[in-house]
């Protein structure tokens, strides 16, 4: 990895979550912070899960029936295996800017039902990176290319340049 980031007019990399900018070149506390990360969003997770067990269990003392039970623990499968999803592939790739706006307000009430689910994907995912790292890297390492193409392109001032003779004239 270059120095490139801390050139003045250079890109800048961007912060995840937790992590800032230590996943540049995993330094600062990096491979703490992971293991803070994948403790607490198991830890989490696991909370979430009990608090849902007492959910459920009230569910049974109400006496609802079997029907309205086996209902809430489906639902809130689906919900966790979609946020899961959800949570997974925005550590992959960035979701579409048009899509964005829209599927944020219709999914914002499943996520946040599915939240054990979205907990778990970033446990998952703290095991191998930093949530996003691979992403924010890709992303990172094309700008700096991109830039560097840019800097070595150009050939000085172009003002300073001196004006051509125009063509079919003689000098004299």
């Amino acid at each position: 990895m270059s120095d490139a980031h801390t050139a003045p007019g250079g890109p800048e990399p961007e912060e995840i979550r937790f992590f800032g900018t230590t996943w540049l070149r995993h330094d600062g506390g990096y491979a703490l912070r992971r293991i803070a990360v994948a403790l607490g969003s198991l830890a989490l997770a696991a909370l979430g899960a009990l608090i849902l067990r007492f959910g459920f269990q009230g569910l049974e003392f109400g006496a609802v029936g079997p029907f309205v039970s086996i209902l809430a623990v489906g639902g809130f499968a689906i919900c966790s295996a979609l946020a899961f999803r959800r949570t997974w592939e925005g550590f992959v790739r960035r979701p579409d800017p048009a899509d964005e706006r829209t599927a944020d307000k219709s999914t914002q009430s499943l996520m946040l039902i599915g939240f054990v689910g979205s907990l778990l994907a970033y446990f998952c995912r703290s095991l191998v990176e930093a949530p996003g790292e691979r992403l924010r890297r890709t992303e990172y390492e094309a700008a700096l290319e991109r830039h560097e193409r840019r800097r070595t392109t150009r050939t000085g001032n172009p003002a300073a340049k001196k004006p051509r003779p125009a063509k079919g004239r003689k000098r004299r």
